[in-house]
């Protein structure tokens, strides 16, 4: 039996990012690579990007040989993106389940760093003025999903913080106002047919 070749992997530290680049990394959102650095850690030499959140006012250290492993990414596509408004024009979709639960899911949809599942806790959450005002632990995450989504979007269109904020909203808006007239149209067609309808 011909033995299997096994190609040995060299270890080549492949740096996956650039200085310059922005990326978005689970727990922190977007971030700045400012610069490639040589550490000693634990006697290792070990090289690291130096990642910058200013919105945090934080930096990071991240191995470039872990950088994949740790769910540190480039930011999303445009195919990416145009799913994510998909996303925030699709129907709010609300759990009956104890909102401790539903707190633990969302925030661990804002962690993933998955741009889209960000979008679905923004759409989840979000609040018309007509509809009742959000408990203080849903204001906060849904603000924080917001913040992540809105400067991933910027950081992708290239535009402000504001401009994004102002996209977001207008898309939410739009769907639910939508929605709204579309259930007041199906409401009124069902209470048509029911007066329609021959009495037994």
């Amino acid at each position: 039996m011909a033995a299997k070749k096994t190609t040995a992997k060299k270890k080549v530290n492949k740096r996956i990012f650039k200085v310059g680049q922005h990326i978005v990394y689970p727990a922190h959102g977007v971030g700045d690579v400012i610069g490639i650095e040589q550490q000693v850690i634990a006697g290792f030499d070990i090289e690291v990007y130096v990642v910058k959140f200013e919105q945090d006012k934080m930096t990071l250290r991240v191995p470039t040989d872990k950088a994949g492993t740790s769910g540190m990414r480039a930011l999303s596509d445009d195919l990416t993106l145009k799913d994510a408004f998909t996303t925030l024009k699709g129907r709010a979709r609300i759990k009956r389940t104890m909102w401790s639960r539903r707190a633990q899911e969302y925030e661990a949809k804002i962690n993933s760093g998955d741009l889209i599942l960000v979008a679905e806790v923004v759409r989840d959450l979000h609040r018309t003025d007509a509809q009742p005002e959000q408990s203080y632990s849903e204001r906060q995450l849904y603000e924080s999903a917001i913040d992540r989504m809105v400067r991933e979007v910027a950081a992708i269109k290239k535009q402000s913080r504001d401009a994004a904020l102002e996209e977001v909203l207008e898309t939410l808006a739009k769907a639910r106002s939508r929605q709204a007239a579309k259930a007041e149209k199906e409401a009124a067609a069902k209470e048509e047919q029911e007066g329609d309808s021959p009495a037994a």
